[in-house]
C-alpha cells in the first residue's frame, strides 16, 4: 500500500480524525469566548486639585498630582476660601497611568470621557443651556525623571446636561446634580509611557465664561483603551496559523515534483494539492 490517505481510510478512522478536529474547534471557540480578554477596558481617574497662584497662568507649568515634585494641593473647594485661593488658581491634575504603571504602544489608543461632580448651591445654580469651558494642557514623557513635553493645549467647551431631583431648598444644599458624561478627548496612538493632564476652569464674569455652572467639586476621567494582553493573546494564534500555512505551502512544493514520479494515477488528494499549480490536473 502506497500510504494511508483519505480515499482508502476506513470510516472509523475518518470519524476519529473528524472528531478530533471538531474538538479542537470547540476548544478554540471556548478559549476565545471565556478566556480571551475583552477588546477594550476602562480605567477611572480622580483629578487632584492643585494650586497655581502665579499671575502669568499662560506660561506653562506642569503640576504633578503625586510624587516627589507634587503640587500644592487642596482637598476640597471649602479649603480654598480661607486661603484666599481663587477659581482661576485651581488646576485639576491627572496623571496617566496610575502610580507604578506605565503605558505602551500595545494599548493602541485612549478615549476619555469626563464626569463633573457639581454640588447644588442656592447662590450658584446651574443655568439653562450652561456651558463649561476648560483650558486643557496635555504633556508626555518617557522617563520619571525627565521634563514634561507639551503635546497639546486647547480650550474645550462642553454643554452641561444636569438635573437636580431634590427640591431646591437650603436643606438640600451640598447634594450633587445628576449630570450626563461629557466626551473629552482621544489619543490615536499611545507612543509614550507617561501622560499628564492639567485642566483649568478659567472664570471671566464679563465674558460670561464659566458663570452659572454650579460649584464643581471634582473632575473624574474614564479612559477606554485596548488592553495589551488582548493583542498578546491573539498574536500567538495568528503566528501559529502563519506557520501552518507555510508548512502547507512547503508540502505542496515538495509533493508537486515527487507526485509526477508515482506509477499510479493521481488520487483525489493529489488533485486538491496540485490544482493551483498543474494545468493538467
Amino acid at each position: 500500500m502506497a500510504g494511508a490517505i483519505i480515499e482508502n481510510m476506513s470510516t472509523k478512522k475518518l470519524c476519529i480524525v473528524g472528531g478530533i478536529l471538531l474538538v479542537f474547534q470547540i476548544i478554540a471557540f471556548l478559549v476565545g469566548g471565556l478566556i480571551a480578554p475583552g477588546p477594550t477596558t476602562a480605567v477611572s481617574y480622580l483629578s487632584v486639585k492643585c494650586v497655581d497662584v502665579r499671575k502669568n497662568h499662560h506660561k506653562t507649568k506642569w503640576l504633578m498630582p503625586w510624587g516627589p515634585n507634587q503640587c500644592d494641593r487642596i482637598r476640597d473647594i471649602e479649603e480654598a476660601i480661607p486661603r484666599e485661593i481663587e477659581a482661576n488658581d485651581i488646576v485639576f491634575s491627572v496623571h496617566i497611568p496610575l502610580p507604578t504603571m506605565e503605558m505602551s504602544p500595545w494599548f493602541q489608543f485612549m478615549l476619555f470621557i469626563l464626569q463633573l461632580d457639581i454640588a447644588f448651591k442656592l447662590n450658584n445654580q446651574i443655568r439653562e443651556n450652561a456651558e463649561v469651558s476648560m483650558d486643557v494642557s496635555l504633556a508626555y514623557r518617557d522617563d520619571t525623571f525627565a521634563e514634561w513635553t507639551e503635546m497639546a493645549h486647547e480650550r474645550v467647551p462642553r454643554k452641561l446636561k444636569c438635573t437636580f431631583t431634590s427640591p431646591k431648598t437650603p436643606e438640600h444644599e451640598g447634594r450633587y446634580y445628576e449630570c450626563d458624561v461629557l466626551p473629552f478627548m482621544e489619543i490615536g496612538s499611545v507612543a509614550h509611557k507617561y501622560y499628564l493632564l492639567n485642566i483649568r476652569l478659567p472664570v471671566n464674569e464679563k465674558k460670561k465664561i464659566n458663570v452659572g455652572i454650579g460649584e464643581i467639586k471634582d473632575i473624574r476621567l474614564v479612559s477606554h483603551l485596548c488592553p495589551w494582553h488582548f493583542h498578546d493573546f491573539h498574536q500567538y494564534p495568528s503566528g501559529m496559523v502563519f506557520h501552518w500555512v507555510r508548512l502547507d505551502l512547503d508540502a505542496v512544493v515538495w509533493r508537486y515534483p515527487t507526485g509526477h514520479l508515482l506509477c499510479n494515477a493521481p488520487l483525489l488528494l493529489d488533485y486538491l494539492l496540485w490544482r493551483a499549480h498543474d494545468g493538467s490536473a
